[in-house]
């Protein structure tokens, strides 16, 4: 009975943990993904780039979120595969710092975080509010957490249990090895994995030889959840988490041998077991980082001859090039090949669409001819982009494929035509909204111009929420797309509430420009609903969102009775 009970308590205090850490790390994806995207892709130099990981790491308490981040900006062209791949390096060496935050005895942080977590998830309308609310909740969650961890063990230390499985895995490494790696791969989190091997050697329960070969197996395992997130991927981009997988994993077992072949535990003991153990994690990280970072290019290369692109993929991209011609007859396995080229494609349309929408208001403040006639250039891009779906899908024959291929393939031309739309607002509304302004000489007032420039850059963070969603169907960050939308929304009908009631006070500017306020407000909004609609399908398939809103009004009613 004392064995099911301690197993029940460390499996509830596990999933407390493994909550929290996704609690953290998606509250600061959808908070701060455009910054992300932003820090991510504008170097060159690999340091720089690893350590732009390394912070992100840090912050998202996952090496394996950034890896997947910078594997989708792979993807979709925005980022090299070195600069990828020294990103992804750098967020493992910052994955490992973030267990010595956590390591250190914070419980009397717990009920302040709980209060203020709480507070501002529950009273705020805000949605960025309410995510920071999520984020110092989920640092609650897991203090308590490791909390729990100890209580759990502690009654059981002395028992003649633990200490034989202790003892087990301190004198045969290789399967501790092992059991950390699969550990780490199970939970999917290398963070709470070592937070919960670093608690169970500073109570005593492990000793730190074999805490040691855990952690050092965690980092093994911890290389292969960007594997299995990103297998659905092109080739090009699935090489970096291999890249990744074959240093760090190589790596680890070097280390393996040598500290458990040399008696080299004594050496790395230098301070208590626990603080010595995460010591040895981070330097571990560190000397990957540094040995490595210098030549992630030259192993692209070497990458492409391991993992090379099939021929069928291979076909496929290169007809996205030019004009897309028939695939012939394809297997099932082309097809499949033939919906992640689709999907590249949309990933293209997507980041070109933001290229479009990034500068448009400095069109609103300039009367560059110039700068419109490239934004037309790139709609037409963006319109010979969904004639090339059209044509690559309308080819795809359908015998060979399963009817949830048919479907998604379906709802991935229908989202290209959103996107094709939404170039439209920018190239044809917009501009021609900006010309206007020009031609009147009118000017926004100061509240007004804030107002249109607090919704352009909350609609840039949607961008790489789409393209997440599209890469991998997070039902997570499509509900965040969605409440974005309503976000959107709710800030678009505040600036038009406060622009009339600048009217009713008869501000000059406001009159001059109200027309021009209004139109350029429902574009924004138009434009965003259009790249946020690649969220529903992945609702409505779970049944998070309904076709009507009738059943929601009449919940709400019956609440409200």
């Amino acid at each position: 009975m004392a064995i099911a009970s301690f197993l029940i308590e460390i499996f509830a205090a596990t999933m407390l943990l493994l909550f929290a850490v996704r609690l953290v790390r998606t509250g600061i994806e959808r908070r701060f993904g455009a910054l992300f995207q932003s820090i991510l892709t504008r170097h060159s130099n690999s340091f720089v780039a690893g350590g732009a990981g390394m912070v992100l790491a840090t912050i998202l308490q996952s090496s394996a979120a950034v890896t997947v981040l910078l594997t989708g900006f792979a993807a979709a062209g925005m980022v090299t595969f070195g600069m990828a791949l020294a990103g992804v390096l750098g967020a493992d060496l910052g994955a490992a710092l973030v267990i010595q935050v956590l390591s250190y005895d914070l419980g009397w942080l717990q009920p302040a975080l709980l209060a203020l977590g709480g507070w501002l998830y529950l009273k705020s309308e805000r949605s960025n509010v309410r995510l920071m609310g999520r984020i110092v909740l989920g640092v609650a969650f897991i203090l308590i957490s490791l909390q729990f961890l100890r209580e759990a063990v502690e009654p059981i230390r002395e028992s003649a249990f633990l200490p034989a499985i202790a003892g087990y895995l301190e004198t045969d490494y290789f399967s501790a090895f092992i059991v950390g790696a699969v550990l780490a791969f199970v939970m999917h989190s290398s963070v709470a994995t070592i937070l919960m091997c670093v608690a169970l050697v500073q109570i005593g329960a492990i000793p730190f030889a074999a805490g040691l070969s855990l952690v050092l197996g965690a980092n093994l395992g911890s290389a292969f959840i960007p594997m299995w997130l990103t297998r659905d991927m092109t080739v090009t981009a699935r090489r970096i988490p291999l890249a990744n997988l074959l240093l760090r994993g190589s790596a680890a077992l070097v280390m393996l041998i040598v500290v458990n072949v040399g008696g080299l535990h004594e050496a790395l003991l230098v301070t208590s077991p626990a603080q010595s153990l995460i010591f040895a994690h981070i330097g571990f990280n560190l000397a990957v980082f540094l040995l490595a970072t210098g030549f992630v290019n030259q192993l692209e290369q070497p990458m492409s001859v391991l993992m090379a692109e099939p021929k069928a993929e291979a076909k496929a991209l290169d007809q996205f090039s030019d004009a897309l011609t028939p695939l012939g007859d394809p297997s099932g396995e082309r097809a499949s090949v033939a919906m992640s080229s689709v999907r590249h494609e949309l990933l293209q349309m997507i980041t070109q669409v933001e290229r479009m929408f990034r500068p448009v208001l400095d069109i609103y403040e300039q009367d560059d001819s110039d700068a419109i006639s490239a934004l037309w250039q790139q709609d037409e891009r963006v319109n010979t982009q969904l004639t090339e779906i059209r044509r690559f899908v309308a080819r795809m024959p359908r015998q060979n494929m399963s009817k949830g291929q048919i479907t998604a393939a379906r709802g991935l031309v229908e989202y290209a035509i959103r996107l094709e739309a939404a170039g439209d607002v920018v190239s044809n509304r917009m501009t021609r909204t900006a010309q206007i302004k020009h031609t009147e000489r009118s000017e926004f007032s100061a509240q007004g111009w804030k107002e249109l420039k607090d919704l352009h850059a909350a609609i840039l963070e949607s961008f790489s929420l789409a393209r997440h969603v599209l890469l991998v169907d997070d039902m997570d960050c499509a509900r965040r797309l969605v409440l974005d939308k309503a976000e959107v929304k709710r800030m678009s009908r505040n600036s038009r509430k406060a622009h009339l009631k600048r009217l009713e006070r008869g501000q000059t500017e406001s009159f001059q420009s109200s027309d021009l306020h209004l139109e350029t407000l429902r574009s924004m909004r138009d434009l965003h609903g259009h790249i946020a609609a690649i969220a529903y399908p992945i609702l409505y398939k779970s049944g998070q969102v309904l076709e009507t809103r009738l059943v929601m009004e009449m919940e709400k009613e019956a609440n409200d009775d």
